[in-house]
């Protein structure tokens, strides 16, 4: 057919780019093998700290996260092995659910604080970053304790536990230091999240690594980014006081160039193995990812050089050409995927250009050393699919390039602002927490209930089939009060004490009495259009999701000691006791 013998020809313009766009990769691809042989795998950066453990501001804005901001806290306060850190957590006046939701927590943790963004949003979250540090001033007038550095984290992150540690000892030598982020593994049916698998797997070990080696500046990712305090007045001084620039739908990106900008040292932490990383969540639709990406292309490339052109010299050069290509490249290699699927069926009568077997073999290349990275943090399964995902990878970075270019030509051309586009959170449930959550042991120690010793005894001497906090109790290590509130850390579930007559009548009856005495919960009280059901012992998670079955509202649990839970059921279970 006709088509088929002039396509490779009027396609000439493609195969030029991708072979640009390959010795790109490539060259990217060689630096990094030879600084990890040159390196042994032990980067220089690692360096030891000085022994002091500097006061860390935890900055979290908000919008809409009453779902996932508690177990968010509860969870980090628990894991966190650190000891000066404060959260300061952001908040509109408009969205009254989460700002019920974070009221709760300063009653629990001393060193958690709402900062309270003083007009309706949203607007985006740079603003309410900025509005967090006012309060953390405040913060510090009150209580006369100074914050040596902030670090940034969203409503669906988990903090790995030496995160801070981390952070602190690289403080003397850094003023912007970036824990690496990683997606939590989820099953290989998800593709979607498979996508971010692999891309941040491959971006935060190898491109940002390269980067910060040649020089180039480091662009924050969001979360997971501590900054000095003198690099926090330098850039209050050289915006009007603006921290984070409100107007810049990627604020990490542009805080990451003026950070360089203005001549203060970058690290990105090295990931090795045993990485300490922040991890999450990514969107796990079509739709999300798409979502995001659009906000992503709009303020990294087109809100990129609209501020800031091919700033930098010779060693951002590259780094510019690197984050802003994919606005072209991710449609040609979308365009590429599709005609290589066709080649599969049809077959060309002419000679494609000589250029072609190179390419190809590029993206062999590129798609192995992928698969490899992947490997090394996810395994084999999700790295055997980490090739069959670029095709969906360049689908949907190809359409949020169109959407970003539209909404942002659009834009400019009615003199409007471009609108922050915020993406729905998902904490992880609690499978996902098991690998990062402090044992019980950790928490009563840590928590000053009793000694390493007690505990010790208590686990050398406890009966077969009794649970060990029982035990420790009935050893009189630790009070029924005391070990319920170390559960409750350890758990991430509030701690409620509730006397029968407290509970309305149409309350308790919100679950049908066999439901009751079948899994041990007890409906106790409605509460921001939840219904909050309590028990001695946190149910599985299946017994959980059967709950909510047999009521129409969301369901949330609180922890009450035996003694208390007895007490309730044999109100609520006249004759059954807490049989």
């Amino acid at each position: 057919m006709y088509w088929t013998e002039s396509l490779p020809y009027v396609l000439l313009p493609l195969v030029v780019w991708l072979t640009i766009s390959g010795l790109d990769d490539l060259f990217l691809l060689g630096f990094w093998i030879y600084f990890r042989i040159r390196e042994g795998g032990v980067p220089p950066e690692a360096v030891r700290g000085d022994g002091v453990e500097r006061n860390i501001a935890i900055f979290t804005p908000l919008w809409q996260e009453e779902a996932v901001v508690r177990q968010m806290v509860t969870h980090n306060v628990t894991a966190i092995q650190y000891t000066r850190y404060h959260f300061f957590i952001g908040a509109y006046p408009n969205d009254e659910p989460t700002i019920d939701a974070i009221r709760e927590l300063p009653a629990r943790f001393a060193n958690v604080h709402l900062a309270l963004v003083p007009h309706d949003g949203p607007t985006s979250k740079a603003d309410c970053l900025n509005w967090i540090y006012q309060q953390m001033l405040l913060e510090e007038e009150q209580s006369g304790e100074q914050f040596d550095a902030i670090i940034t984290h969203d409503a669906e992150d988990l903090i790995h536990p030496n995160s801070l540690r981390a952070v602190n000892a690289h403080l003397p030598h850094y003023d912007m230091i970036q824990v690496p982020v990683l997606p939590l593994a989820t099953s290989v049916r998800e593709w979607v999240h498979g996508v971010y698998i692999d891309e941040f797997s491959e971006f935060q070990s190898r491109d940002l690594y390269v980067r910060a080696r040649l020089g180039g500046f480091l662009p924050s990712a969001g979360v997971g980014t501590a900054f000095s305090r003198r690099a926090l007045e330098r850039l209050a001084v050289s915006a009007e006081n603006r921290i984070f620039e409100p107007s810049c739908l990627t604020e990490d990106y542009e805080s990451g160039f003026r950070v360089r900008s203005l001549g203060f040292r970058q690290i990105l932490l090295p990931a090795g193995r045993d990485v300490v990383a922040t991890r999450e969540y990514f969107p796990r639709t079509w739709q999300a990812a798409t979502k995001q990406r659009t906000r992503w292309v709009s303020g990294i490339v087109w809100q990129g050089i609209e501020r800031h052109g091919w700033q930098g010299g010779w060693r951002q050069w590259w780094w510019h050409w690197r984050d802003r290509k994919g606005l072209v490249g991710n449609p040609m290699s979308l365009l590429a995927n599709v005609l290589l699927f066709i080649g599969l069926f049809v077959k060309f009568d002419h000679a494609m250009p000589a250029v072609v077997p190179f390419t190809l073999g590029m993206a062999v290349l590129q798609a192995a050393a992928r698969a490899a990275i992947v490997y090394r943090y996810y395994g084999w399964r999700h790295a055997l699919l980490a090739p069959l995902r670029i095709p969906l990878a360049n689908a949907i970075n190809a359409v949020a390039a169109g959407r970003a270019t539209w909404r942002y030509w659009r834009a400019r051309w009615r003199g409007e602002p471009l609108v922050w586009l915020k993406t729905a959170h998902q904490y992880p449930n609690r499978a996902a927490l098991e690998a990062h959550r402090p044992t019980l042991q950790e928490v009563l120690v840590q928590s000053g209930y009793c000694t390493c010793e007690q505990v010790e005894a208590a686990i050398r001497s406890k009966p077969a089939g009794k649970r060990l906090a029982d035990w420790i109790v009935a050893c009189g290590a630790v009070s029924e009060g005391q070990m319920y509130e170390a559960l409750s850390l350890q758990l991430c579930v509030p701690l409620a004490s509730v006397h029968p007559w407290e509970i309305p009548a149409a309350t308790a009856r919100a679950l049908p009495a066999h439901v009751v005495r079948e899994t041990g919960v007890i409906p106790i009280r409605r509460q921001a259009g939840e219904l909050v059901l309590a028990s001695a012992d946190l149910p599985a998670e299946t017994v959980q999701k059967n709950l909510q079955e047999y009521t129409r509202m969301p369901v949330r649990f609180a922890l009450v000691t035996r003694s208390n839970y007895a007490e309730l059921r044999g109100a609520l279970l006249p004759g059954e006791g807490a049989a």
